[in-house]
């Protein structure tokens, strides 16, 4: 069931809020939204881009919690625990803009069934892990197969690990909205 603009916008400031307390050392608590479709658990993964580049993204497929919840706890993950990047700092704040991919259950999927733009990939083959959001490969102009290679790479595997059969591949789709999409530069007051 697709969000609306009102939720996903709640959504966006929530997530504003919440790094914004951050660095003011406290928790961001509010009520629980009145928007119904903010309470059914859900995977999401929050993105932070800094002048048009990734400055952090971390995510989860599924939770037992409400969706405001895990927007939550993934906008303050991908701030300060993407091993990719040093933590968030105060000053960069202002900088920064905020996406949000609300995520389907992951489907048991094979390479010829992605669709660029439209899947999200995950791919697992032993302990290797990888991702990409449906997203990336269309920012890159990818298609299906380096698309694939990029996550088997993101994964720690040599490329084409996709056509092996010990590789386990799980497609999703993704909401995809942003700070930008929604002309909220003017409520970075922090």
């Amino acid at each position: 069931m697709p969000l609306s603009p009102e939720e996903k916008l709640y959504l966006l400031r929530l997530a504003r809020r919440t790094l914004e307390a951050a660095f003011s050392e406290r928790l961001y608590e509010e009520e629980p939204p009145p928007l119904p479709g903010l309470h059914r658990p859900c995977g999401a993964f929050v993105t932070l881009h800094k002048h048009g580049e990734l400055r952090g993204c971390i995510g989860t497929f599924q939770s037992e919690k409400p969706l405001y919840r895990v927007v939550q706890e993934m906008a303050l993950s991908a701030a300060f625990n993407d091993p990719r990047f040093p933590p968030l700092a105060r000053e960069e704040l202002p900088e920064v803009e905020l996406e949000i991919s609300v995520l389907s259950p992951l489907q048991r999927g094979r390479p010829e069934e992605v669709e660029v733009g439209r899947h999200g990939v995950y791919i697992v083959k032993g302990p290797f892990r990888g991702v990409l959001l449906p997203q990336v490969p269309v920012e890159y102009g990818w298609d299906r197969e380096t698309f694939l290679d990029h996550v088997c790479l993101k994964a720690g595997l040599p490329p084409r690990c996709w056509e092996d059969p010990d590789t386990e591949i799980y497609l999703f789709t993704a909401e995809v909205f942003s700070e930008a999409e929604f002309g909220l530069a003017q409520e970075k007051n922090f």
